[in-house]
């Protein structure tokens, strides 16, 4: 619906900011995820209400007129204003919380959870932090049973069903499962050294190796990605793990040779998790601010070393 006559609407200015970075008013459509012709309206509405031309729609590419330069220098400044509004207002919920009981996946404990603990506790000077780690499925039941406020793991099929009933959930990351290896070998010259089935994640790998049929010779089944690492780069066999735990063991990473897994590729997600309702918007804020650090410390340190990983790790 286009804009009453006469309005400036932050939407209009992001739409004009698009459009004079884009040059193209389809290009500023993908990248707003809108019909071009909503771009258009928006554009006419703007420059409407201003009483001026801000483009110039005949030139290819779309040019921005002087009138729409100066504007488009208040434009920025209007848009970085409500962005610090928003934050405030995100600062003022948070700032109510008096005890935040938190669960995170081990994954995250040596950098990114520390590094979230600190930034919270610099917003909420008045709250008091609980920390759980454990795997996915233990921190999913405590969070049913109330034990927890927020957790972070493993999206697993045993919660999937509950989720309308009583979970809101936030997705953070996508990450692949990947082969490790010894260096200069291949999976199919070395035995497997199994995560253990007694968690998620070795379960997942457990049921894609079963239903591809694969039945690859194993003598060790362990729990700790440093030990498997560790024996990887002993020689003793391969690994299929992700991403995070390649990062949480990183030290092993010059001893060993990552490389897609050598069958049908498999994924897992991981996502924050709250009760729903409970914690208003407090949760989708934690994400956001989980998300930037995960990128930062996860996602591109690991593309960049492992670049054939690409964006099958990626922050969601």
């Amino acid at each position: 619906m286009a804009e009453a006559e006469g309005r400036v609407t932050l939407w209009g200015i992001e739409v004009f900011l698009a459009a004079a970075e884009e040059g193209a008013i389809s290009a500023a459509a993908r990248r707003l995820g809108v019909s071009p012709s909503a771009v258009s309206q928006q554009l006419s509405g703007l420059e409407g209400a201003l009483g001026t031309a801000l483009m110039d729609r005949s030139a290819r590419p779309m040019t921005i007129t002087p009138a729409g330069a100066m504007f488009r220098r208040h434009a920025q400044t209007i848009l970085n204003a409500a962005d610090e509004a928003k934050a405030e207002l995100a600062l003022a919920d948070l700032a109510g919380l008096t005890t935040l009981r938190l669960g995170m996946i081990e994954d995250f404990e040596a950098d990114v959870t520390p590094q979230l603990l600190s930034a919270l506790a610099a917003d909420l000077k008045g709250c008091r932090f609980l920390l759980e780690t454990g795997p996915s499925h233990r921190l999913l039941d405590l969070l049913e049973s109330r034990a927890l406020d927020i957790v972070v793991a493993a999206d697993t099929a045993d919660h999937t069903g509950l989720d309308s009933d009583w979970r809101e959930v936030h997705p953070i990351l996508r990450e692949p499962f990947l082969a490790v290896c010894p260096r200069g070998k291949s999976p199919e010259d070395q035995p497997l050294i199994q995560y253990t089935a007694r968690h998620l994640m070795g379960r997942q790998i457990a049921a894609h190796l079963a239903r591809l049929g694969v039945k690859p010779a194993s003598r060790f089944e362990l729990d700790s990605y440093h030990a498997i690492l560790a024996m990887v780069a002993s020689g003793a066999g391969w690994a299929i793990l992700t991403p995070l735990a390649l990062h949480q063991a990183r030290r092993f990473r010059p001893e060993v040779e990552v490389q897609p897994l050598p069958f049908a590729p498999l994924d897992r997600t991981l996502s924050l998790s709250a009760r729903a309702g409970v914690l208003r918007e407090v949760p989708g804020q934690i994400s956001q601010r989980l998300k930037g650090l995960i990128q930062a410390e996860v996602v591109r340190p690991m593309c960049a070393a492992f670049p054939f990983i690409g964006e099958s790790l990626s922050v969601l």
